[in-house]
């Protein structure tokens, strides 16, 4: 089945009376409009619905121009020198470093702030240092981004152990009993995401103290929840906090950052050392001495064309503020919810499997779902994506990086999964067979700074037209590469 594209509405902004009604907080976000016919207007120049804003942010024309101007008036060159074009970029980037503590409220004598590549890079740091052994174990979440689960490397290359605490459905979240009687079995890293990149449920903060408490460090993920929340330092005082700035606003890509106490990246333990990280190092010699603080974890030359951008960044969504794109996205959220979870087959079965919590308490704007048949059968989310692509729908298919979110929604067997971990290698879809999954994964939609009701409402109309009372052909879908 081909699918082609709503015409573009002439009342672009106008909202359903019945959304207004049971979201009245809208109306005070409406700066957020005006910003979309400005500063986003190529969204709809291109008729374009953006839903994939926990894959990444979108930029503003103006931090765009922002960089081109500072880019074209002056020269930058390697910081690691004295010459002016060296220490034009140095104060850039040291103004960037010091605007990311303000962002956070956090205390320059309490914490430093490194720049990395991304979230992912930031959380590789701290675990291949961290002193794992016997007596220091690694405790995580089922629902964690891949990166994190990956952690567990490092602990196991230690002979450390390492411990989940899963997630209850429906709604998947994490009770807080089981938080704590987890925290109560040892010691070492208890890492976490703020908000999951799966199902938006935000995790609770209080968990930081708790797990601090028992004598653990933390290494909590905002990488999902900075878009929409503010995470303030001086009240929550995790060890370290990871996130990569393009998902906040958009632009740079490439630069993510750890903002970790002073006490305890001391406790930090680098397998190596590189250009940039150190005081001096000898060949002959055999010995090296590392630089202080952040500089001995920013490994060669960091991205100082880009990094300026995180300042531009920071004070682009600052302008706006957080707490509005917060408001405007959970009455969005809401409204998703509630019209999606309503979406019936001529036959009365509902079209939609929501995978998370179905309202907006303590959770953000992803949404993961699955469609389904008039049969109740799910939908194959490889269709989803083609179709939605063809119909100018940016989403995300698949299981989004996060196995035990996954897992969890999806019930699967522990004791198949790991007799699949002493299979040989199999293809994807082999392993779907294996598993008896209907499908690879789910459909997620995410809401973010730039989005509408109209995104919402086409995204819906969108699933209606193209899914209600169809049982697809999905026999000639081409096979999986990946989850």
């Amino acid at each position: 089945m081909t699918t082609s594209r709503e015409p573009p509405s002439s009342r672009l902004y106008d909202e359903p009376a019945a959304f207004l009604i049971d979201y009245p907080e809208y109306a005070g976000t409406r700066v957020l409009d005006d910003l979309r016919a400005s500063e986003y207007a190529y969204l709809d120049e291109q008729d374009h619905v953006y839903l994939d804003y926990t894959g990444a942010g979108l930029a503003a024309i103006s931090q765009w121009r922002t960089h081109v101007n500072r880019l074209r008036g002056n020269v930058f060159g390697n910081p690691h020198s004295v010459n002016p074009s060296s220490r034009a970029s140095t104060e850039l980037v040291e103004s960037a470093r010091a605007r990311v503590l303000r962002h956070f409220n956090a205390a320059p004598d309490d914490y430093v702030v490194i720049f990395t590549a991304n979230a992912t890079a930031a959380a590789r740091m701290v675990g291949e240092a961290y002193p794992f052994s016997r007596k220091r174990r690694l405790l995580l979440t089922f629902d964690n981004h891949s990166s994190i689960v990956g952690l567990r490397e490092f602990a196991r290359r230690r002979h450390a152990r390492t411990e989940y605490i899963a997630s209850v459905p429906p709604e998947l979240r994490v009770p807080r009993e089981s938080v704590r009687m987890a925290l109560a079995r040892g010691q070492g890293l208890f890492a976490y995401p703020a908000q999951s990149n799966f199902t938006g449920v935000q995790h609770s903060l209080d968990w930081v103290g708790m797990a601090q408490d028992q004598g653990y460090d933390v290494l909590l993920d905002c990488a999902a929840f900075l878009p929409t929340n503010v995470l303030d330092l001086s009240v929550v005082r995790p060890q370290f906090v990871i996130a990569s700035w393009y998902k906040v606003f958009g632009y740079p890509t490439g630069v993510g950052v750890l903002v970790a106490r002073r006490d305890a990246l001391a406790e930090l333990q680098r397998p190596w050392f590189a250009g940039g990280t150190i005081r001096a190092a000898s060949v002959q010699g055999d010995w090296h001495t590392m630089a202080p603080a952040e500089t001995a974890f920013e490994d060669g030359t960091v991205n100082f064309l880009a990094i300026p951008d995180v300042e531009a960044g920071l004070d682009w969504v600052a302008g706006i503020g957080v707490p509005n794109i917060g408001r405007r996205v959970r009455c969005l959220t809401g409204w998703f919810l509630d019209q999606a979870t309503s979406l019936r087959h001529t036959n009365g079965e509902p079209m939609v499997r929501l995978y998370g919590p179905g309202s907006t308490h303590a959770r953000g704007g992803t949404i993961a779902f699955n469609l389904l048949t008039p049969d109740g059968d799910l939908v194959d989310e490889r269709l989803v994506a083609t179709e939605s692509a063809q119909a100018g729908i940016s989403l995300r298919t698949g299981c989004f990086c996060n196995p035990g979110a996954g897992e969890n929604a999806f019930g699967l067997d522990p004791r198949l999964l790991r007799e699949l971990g002493d299979s040989p290698a199999m293809t994807a879809d082999d392993y779907i067979r294996f598993l008896g999954m209907p499908t690879a994964g789910a459909i997620r939609v995410s809401l973010g700074l730039a989005s509408n009701v109209h995104d919402v409402d086409r995204f819906l109309a969108f699933v209606e037209r193209t899914y209600r009372d169809r049982k697809p052909d999905t026999s000639k879908l081409p096979p999986r590469d990946w989850c």
